[in-house]
């Protein structure tokens, strides 16, 4: 298989519309209506290892309940395989419906890995985290890494994580992605497809979250920018 620049993520959305109902597809299912589509997938990880305020390791383990607005719903467990490692940044405000909306974006990008990998093969924790354009456009990315043979390795770190609430049931959230350590994966021979750093390791992503009935802040929209000057070292 030839190599793929990976990013783990570059959904990129641009109508910032109101979301539609989410109907929450499954992976499966997702699959038989994506069109192929080329991929350019880059490098996930951290260049330096520097932290930017407070840091927050998720890996293997799914995120405390007590971090989200509403600790009631049965949330999914997000588990990754053991050679992916994402990190995220300031996970902790003072305020505790911005530290809400930030875990529960946490665990949205998580979800989109785990579909990916094969960790949540029927896609219920991407079902959960998202809604409307976001779930279509990582279904529609899963699916495109499903076509290609493909798997994410290594490592990414999200920093400079901005929440604006925009009334009680919606907000922005902007961050950077550092994808410079991670890579394609070739699911039947494990060849580890290695890219350059270049800017375009460096993502800024611009997301909508709405929370819904069940208190989940729920990703809407996200628009990325790949290369973006205010996320490069």
């Amino acid at each position: 298989m030839p190599a793929v620049k990976m990013s783990a993520h570059p959904e990129a959305v641009t109508d910032l519309r109101e979301p539609t109902v989410n109907r929450r597809p499954t992976i499966l299912t997702a699959l038989a209506l994506t069109a192929t589509a080329a991929l350019t997938l880059s490098a996930c990880g951290s260049d330096d290892g520097k932290a930017r305020g407070t840091e927050v390791e998720r890996d293997s383990k799914p995120a405390s309940p007590t971090a989200s607005a509403d600790p009631s719903p049965d949330r999914p467990e997000i588990e990754l395989p053991a050679d992916l490692k994402l990190t995220f940044e300031g996970g902790e405000t003072g305020d505790p419906v911005k530290d809400a909306i930030l875990a529960d974006n946490a665990e949205r990008m998580r979800a989109v890995d785990a579909a990916i990998t094969g960790t949540d093969p029927e896609g219920k924790a991407l079902a959960f985290y998202n809604t409307g354009k976001a779930l279509q456009a990582a279904l529609d990315w899963v699916a495109q890494f499903e076509e290609a043979g493909a798997t994410l390795t290594g490592q990414a770190r999200y920093y400079d994580r901005e929440v604006t609430l925009k009334g009680e049931d919606s907000a922005t959230l902007v961050f950077c992605a550092d994808e410079s350590k991670g890579f394609s994966k070739d699911k039947k021979t494990d060849e580890v497809h290695k890219t350059p750093v270049t800017e375009n390791s460096y993502v800024l992503y611009d997301t909508r979250l709405d929370r819904n009935t069940d208190g989940v802040w729920q990703t809407s929209q996200i628009v990325s920018t790949r290369g973006a000057a205010q996320c490069r070292p």
